[in-house]
């Protein structure tokens, strides 16, 4: 007997075929495949992100270094007093040498008297300030330094005190005394160095120095104000001003009084500063028998405006320099197109194997721009750090780098979008490469 025996049909095959493994790849896996290709080509990609490096490097540097010049002026300025109005001639705030000649002053003592008496209720003190260059003298020791002549309240209007003796006082002014108060870099170069390698304040205190040809007792040492480029406290000498006039001033005005260099007057409120200024200028008129505001022969300069002047002109070039050295970005960011076309075209064959394993164009677009957004941001990164690295050499030059968050995050984000700006192209035309060809391609 025979039986028959039925075989079951085999089963249908699904009517989509799963996608062929290393085909479509996911963020992780295209970050993969950049990474590697970038740490495949060392050299090549130093050299890529360069452009990006020295860009990013120059803008965080240049810009920490301009803010830091910026901060410095303004301590320098503060440091010579706050809340100040400088009264001077309109031909200009220099001083002039102890010599006959020179600019005529047209600011006198009588003015400095005058806006005393008028604003004390309103100003924390008055310094008229006289002032020209002189040898000062010690024994075989010699330098060349600024006496000013001024009042007691020149300590507490230009941020003056003594580190060690006394000040001259207003019996000093009115007997015309032959004292003075040293700055500090006097004292070094009259009196030397120590055993310690500075000299003692304490030995010069009651010594007597010469000033040109006239013999001074030293009554007290000035602190190390460093060389702040506006005068120079250090090189100074402070007299009383009646000295300085008997002793070495022979510039008079039109009238025959007496003059001087500045008049400061320091506000006690800062509020007032505009209107003090305004007032002065009123009372500074009338004395001179002044009319027309546009033929002054004085000037009166608000600190205020002196340190906005300046902000202004520093963030202006710090801006100026960052732009500049952005451009190096661009630069590092058509590099970084360059070398991907490069790429694309060295690897014409693995982007077809890919697509013939069933990578769709926007998988090797993926890759392609996150391996140009990887060149621009580590260069990015590194160059972030040698900027910070290089803003601190600046301490050399005596510039103290002020770091803001601002250049830097924004020359990094600019970093990151050059690498996807320049990055695009490279990768749409690797994505548009047909894999037939591509597979051809020797």
């Amino acid at each position: 007997m025979t039986t028959t025996s039925t075989e079951r049909a085999p089963a249908a095959p699904p009517a989509t075929a799963p996608r062929r493994q290393g085909g479509g790849i996911g963020l992780g896996g295209a970050f993969t495949i950049a990474w590697r290709a970038i740490i495949g080509t060392p050299m090549r990609s130093i050299l890529t992100a360069l452009g990006v490096i020295i860009g990013v490097a120059a803008v965080v540097a240049l810009t920490a270094i301009g803010q830091g010049s910026t901060a410095g002026v303004t301590r320098n300025l503060e440091s010579l007093g706050t809340n100040l109005l400088t009264v001077g001639s309109a031909r200009g705030f220099g001083g002039g040498s102890l010599v006959r000649g020179g600019p005529r002053q047209t600011v006198t003592v009588k003015d400095a008297e005058t806006l005393a008496t008028t604003f004390g209720a309103r100003v924390a003190g008055v310094a008229p300030a006289a002032q020209g260059s002189v040898q000062a003298k010690l024994g075989s020791n010699n330098t060349q330094a600024t006496v000013v002549g001024t009042w007691p309240a020149y300590e507490t209007v230009r941020n003056s005190p003594v580190e060690t003796g006394a000040y001259f006082t207003q019996a000093d002014v009115d007997g015309k005394k032959r004292v003075a108060v040293i700055g500090h870099q006097v004292l070094l170069d009259l009196w030397g160095d120590g055993t310690d390698g500075s000299a003692t304040d304490d030995q010069a205190i009651g010594q007597r120095i010469r000033l040109g040809t006239v013999t001074f007792t030293v009554s007290g040492v000035l602190p190390d104000k460093g060389n702040s480029g506006f005068g120079n406290a250090n090189g100074q000498i402070l007299i009383p001003l009646s000295t300085y006039l008997q002793r070495f001033s022979r510039t008079n005005s039109a009238s025959g009084e007496p003059t001087v260099n500045n008049v400061y007057l320091q506000a006690t409120d800062a509020r007032d500063l505009k209107q003090l200024q305004s007032d002065v200028t009123d009372v500074m008129m009338t004395r001179h028998k002044l009319t027309d505001p546009t033929a002054l022969d004085f000037q009166v300069q608000n600190q205020a405006d002196s340190l906005a002047s300046l902000s202004a002109i520093t963030n202006t070039l710090t801006i100026l320099v960052g732009a500049i050295a952005g451009i190096s970005l661009l630069v590092g960011g058509i590099g970084i197109m360059n070398i991907m076309l490069v790429s694309v075209t060295e690897r014409t064959r693995e982007i077809g194997v890919r697509k013939a394993l069933g990578a769709r164009p926007r998988d090797i677009l993926t890759q392609f721009l996150v391996e140009a957004s990887l060149l621009s941001v580590s260069g990015g990164v590194i160059g972030m750090l040698l900027g910070v690295a290089a803003a601190f050499a600046g301490r050399a030059f005596s510039i103290t780098p002020v770091f803001s968050p601002t250049p830097m995050i924004v020359a990094f984000v600019f970093s990151a979008l050059v690498g996807v700006f320049f990055g695009y192209y490279p990768a749409a035309r690797a994505a548009r490469l047909d894999p037939v060809d591509s597979l051809r391609y020797e």
